[in-house]
């Protein structure tokens, strides 16, 4: 037996429903208001403390086992020549063989590996670069800076533009006439802009001594950006 509400019984319940039932979503959510966007950044030129050159051995022929036999040689010979240098990381790249073509005709291969050698020791590096070129080709030359030097400079940074945020914030809400503000979000973000100077070696020469390439290191601009959000307070 269905029983019926009478209507101010009815009434009442959808009253109660009302106050008791949870808030839909957003309804919670207070206006924001005084909110300001700030940005600012701290730079510093970072002198480059580590040398990175790219070395390769290349040749073509008819026969690919031949190829391989012989590039296989250089490059064992380059990374004993390597290794009697300590200050000098050695590693070696990728592997290639290729067909050559001509005329859309197949007429041989092509075995290509790479050698990548890192060092703080740019006086080592350009010796041992100069006494590779008797087998290898320059690839290239590059500077950059250590990842323990990035790291030091980034958090020297990173306390700059902290404060130089908050003298930015302190500044706006003065001029705003209000006595100081709250930090709602702060975004801390990287950058740098990197200058090295970069070394090509176009083609093998025929002598047996090759001179060292002259390097000069440079420097790099390393930034940090502090963005945020304040709320001016009363």
């Amino acid at each position: 037996m269905t029983r019926r509400l009478a209507p101010f019984q009815a009434a009442t319940l959808l009253m109660l429903c009302a106050v008791f039932s949870p808030a839909s979503a957003g309804e919670g959510e207070q206006p924001h208001y005084n909110r300001i966007n700030l940005s600012v950044s701290a730079t510093d030129e970072i002198g480059n403390d580590t040398l990175v050159a790219q070395l390769y051995i290349q040749k073509e022929g008819r026969v690919a086992s031949q190829l391989a036999d012989e590039t296989n040689r250089d490059i064992e010979w380059a990374i004993q020549q390597a290794k009697q240098v300590p200050a000098i990381t050695v590693q070696t790249l990728d592997y290639h063989t290729s067909p050559t073509y001509h005329k859309q005709s197949q007429t041989g291969w092509r075995v290509r590996q790479s050698l990548r050698l890192t060092s703080q020791d740019t006086v080592a590096m350009s010796q041992l670069i100069g006494e590779l070129q008797q087998r290898l080709l320059v690839d290239n030359i590059r500077y950059k800076i250590s990842q323990k030097k990035r790291d030091e400079a980034e958090n020297r940074l990173i306390t700059q533009a902290i404060t130089a945020f908050k003298e930015r914030a302190t500044l706006v809400s003065k001029a705003w006439e209000h006595t100081t503000y709250r930090l709602v979000r702060m975004d801390i973000n990287t950058s740098g802009s990197a200058m090295p100077r970069i070394y090509k070696q176009r083609a093998m020469m025929e002598s047996d001594a090759l001179s060292a390439p002259a390097l000069e290191a440079g420097k790099q601009t390393v930034r940090i950006t502090a963005t945020g959000t304040i709320e001016l307070q009363k």
